[in-house]
């Protein structure tokens, strides 16, 4: 499976945070907006990443982030050219994908939870068709709204209904067999000029083969789209890792962990983050050095 992080967009409900940054590299307390999707994307095992941006910012991703080699992944770079919705990462990154399957992420994205690892390589392995993620909400009007059946598969999807039939909204997180590619190239723009998410994914509800799994109590997720949200996501990682002394999201950490660099490399790595950076010191602890 290939994952792509879709990071473009032009922000305008963060603005003006976003009148000259992108908002995925907008801090959510210590770290860049970027990392807490990438990280998702290293922990479910995914080792080729396209991150998809605007032609302005997609430098600023590549000396952020280079290569991925210091990582143990392989990440490459596309432009979108302007906003024209969700699905078009597939179409942009059809070459990139190949014969994969692919999982996307929405780089505004922010995914918490002690299983999460563990039930992303579990959905990847078990993947037909399409998997969707939920998350229960107490205003669904404002999401896409699935409703499932006892087997999980999803029986109605319908975007911000005006009187929604679940509260699970549907969140920035897809998995899809490599069959998305030709459908979402043969979508029909909406009267808005874009290609509709849901639209893909109600061609695999209408044929019975799209599931929901619902991400549960112990896990928590947030589209930091507004500046509310972007404080309460960055207030929830600090008082998480302050708490636990842990890193949400670190991800020298998880390829360490993932097996994707060694203890050596990883020393390394936060040697470039210096000691003097309470980030480096957090990683160089992990390396014992």
């Amino acid at each position: 499976m290939r994952g792509i992080i879709l990071a473009g967009g032009s922000g305008t409900r963060l603005r003006p945070l976003t009148s000259v940054h992108s908002k995925q590299l907008l801090p959510v307390y210590d770290k860049p907006m970027i990392y807490y999707p990438l990280s998702v994307l290293m922990q479910a095992g995914i080792r080729e990443i396209l991150i998809i941006s605007t032609p302005e910012h997609l430098d600023v991703y590549r000396s952020l982030l280079g290569d991925g080699r210091r990582l143990g992944v392989s990440i490459a770079y596309a432009v979108q050219d302007a906003p024209k919705g969700l699905p078009e990462a597939l179409v942009i990154g059809r070459e990139f994908i190949g014969d994969q399957k692919v999982c996307l992420i929405l780089g505004d994205n922010i995914f918490y939870g002690h299983r999460l690892p563990d039930m992303l390589r579990e959905e990847a392995g078990r993947l037909s068709g399409c998997t969707l993620f939920g998350y229960q909400v107490s205003d669904p009007e404002r999401y896409g709204v699935a409703s499932v059946d006892d087997e999980g598969r999803i029986v109605s999807l319908e975007e911000k209904p005006a009187e929604p039939r679940s509260n699970l909204a549907v969140t920035g997180l897809y998995m899809y067999d490599n069959e998305a590619l030709d459908r979402a190239a043969q979508l029909e723009p909406s009267a808005r000029g874009e290609l509709e998410i849901t639209d893909l994914n109600l061609t695999f509800v209408r044929e019975g083969r799209a599931r929901l799994v619902n991400l549960g109590r112990g896990s928590a997720w947030f589209d930091t789209g507004t500046h509310d949200s972007l404080l309460e996501a960055s207030m929830f990682v600090q008082v998480l890792e302050k708490r636990q002394g842990i890193r949400i999201s670190c991800l020298e950490e998880i390829a360490y962990r993932m097996g994707f660099v060694g203890k050596e490399q990883l020393a390394l790595l936060g040697k470039e983050l210096s000691e003097s950076s309470s980030y480096g010191r957090y990683v160089l602890d992990l390396a014992g050095a």
